[in-house]
């Protein structure tokens, strides 16, 4: 009974498949690091603030409206609605992407030199802008599984992205050292195009496979009613209209949030190397820094937290149902049981990263700096998963906007490191930063979720 209950069983799947998909894309950047050094790990990374700022603005939360909706209808079992949920999603999801596209693609330059600071990231971002369309087909399809919490073709599709963009660059190395020609960066942003497109082809099949189960010999997405037959186009178009109203009157509050949210964080990852340069290191150096700190230590001490995401995923369809019947026990008991358990593999995380974190970085990217980052970042991890998870209780129960405003709080908070603090100790002052901000994000999540449970100080203190 416990393994068909939706968020165990949904949980175990997207942890397995994110497990095996971080541990892939770990040793892919242990290769990546080897290959390109930390100045290419640098340059590579300085991309992933366009690809965040074009998932926020074209299907961040399109995605989660297309959750929600389509959560709430299949109690009813109106699949057809569902259907036409996800349609609606993915036609406004679909234009702001193309538009999102050209625009990277044709102005590369100009966001490479003005926007990253960093001219040699033009050719990338020409590349990963093919990228945009792709992961906006698979982001709404995924949205329509989360909703229907059927996890496993999200996962199927992880795993095929990080599969075929790992092996596409192993083989385009191959080639390169077979032929004796010289490795660039941009092979692994040409992986991560292979990437995303395996993943579109994988939720294209599994949602034209269900749209025909459900509905053989008729049309997917229209999927005019039996019991009305005359259902007319202009009837259909104003229907469309409709769905699409309520899915923007929730994604666009929410993708202006993800909007602004990103953009700090692009700011910060831009600025690092910068201010490091203030502090008295090269352009060279600056970007190595950067490189071990994002390519290396970083993804190493957000493994673990696989878990947590697939915990974060479900319980937001969960969450909103139980509040929306009026099942206030469960919600308590989401949130209480997520500080639990967060607090416990937070602090077994903290406790292995300490031991093993400085060996871990000399042997697994052969720099002592990466260790001594693994070290110093190790006792984020308890507030790191309470803060995603409690979290997505919160958005769950309708507080966007409370959740939002802890995020830009504790980024804000975090520039200031990043602004003032770097120039004065280099990069120990944004790891201080980052712990401190962390510390502070966590604080107002629990505060708000105990408040809105009704747990009392004395809960607090026996979960601790």
């Amino acid at each position: 009974m416990k393994w068909k209950n939706p968020l165990i069983s949904g949980t175990v799947i997207l942890t397995l498949t994110g497990l095996l998909s971080r541990f892939i894309g770990f040793f892919y950047r242990i290769f990546l690091s080897n290959v390109f050094g930390a100045e290419g790990m640098g340059i590579y990374q300085l991309i992933s603030p366009v690809l965040a700022l074009s998932f926020a603005l074209t299907v961040s939360g399109i995605q989660t409206a297309i959750s929600k909706y389509v959560a709430s209808e299949t109690s009813t079992q109106d699949y057809r609605r569902s259907f036409r949920t996800l349609w609606a999603g993915f036609l406004i999801a679909m234009t702001l992407s193309v538009l999102c596209a050209l625009s990277v693609y044709l102005w590369a330059d100009q966001i490479a030199v003005t926007f990253l600071m960093e001219a040699r990231t033009a050719p990338l971002l020409r590349i990963i802008a093919l990228s945009i369309p792709m992961a906006t087909v698979h982001s709404c399809i995924n949205g329509y599984f989360y909703g229907i919490r059927k996890t496993a073709l999200p996962a199927i599709s992880q795993l095929a992205e990080q599969i075929c963009r790992v092996g596409s660059v192993y083989l385009i190395y191959d080639i390169c050292q077979k032929h004796q020609m010289e490795p660039t960066i941009s092979f692994a942003v040409v992986g991560l195009v292979i990437g995303e497109s395996a993943s579109m082809i994988v939720s294209v099949l599994a949602i034209l496979s269900r749209a025909h189960k459900l509905f053989p010999k008729r049309n997917y997405f229209s999927c005019p009613d039996t019991a009305n037959p005359a259902i007319h186009r202009k009837h259909l178009v104003s229907l469309y209209r409709h769905i699409m109203g309520q899915l923007l009157q929730l994604a666009v509050p929410l993708s202006a949030n993800r909007l602004i949210i990103n953009m700090l964080q692009s700011i910060e990852a831009v600025y690092i190397p910068n201010r490091l340069m203030a502090y008295g290191l090269s352009n060279a150096d600056a970007l190595g820094v950067y490189g071990v700190l994002t390519g290396m230590s970083l993804p190493l001490i957000l493994f673990p937290s696989a878990l947590t995401n697939s915990i974060s995923v479900l319980l937001l369809p969960i969450v909103s149902e139980a509040d929306a019947s009026g099942n206030h026990r469960a919600v308590k008991h989401a949130i209480m049981t997520s500080i639990r358990y967060c607090l416990l593999l937070g602090f077994g995380c903290t406790a292995v990263f300490l031991l093993l974190g400085r060996t871990a970085g000399r042997l697994l990217f052969h720099s002592e700096l990466a260790g001594s980052f693994i070290l110093t970042l190790s006792f984020i991890c308890p507030f790191l998963y309470i803060a995603s998870t409690l979290g997505s209780i919160l958005n769950g129960l309708g507080k966007t906007t409370q959740t939002f405003c802890y995020s830009v709080v504790s980024l804000l908070f975090r520039l200031l490191f990043v602004f003032f603090a770097i120039p004065i100790y280099g990069i120990k002052g944004y790891l201080w930063g980052m712990l401190a901000s962390q510390l502070l994000q966590t604080l107002l999540c629990t505060v708000s979720a105990l408040h809105i449970s009704r747990k009392t100080c004395d809960s607090l203190t026996n979960i601790l």
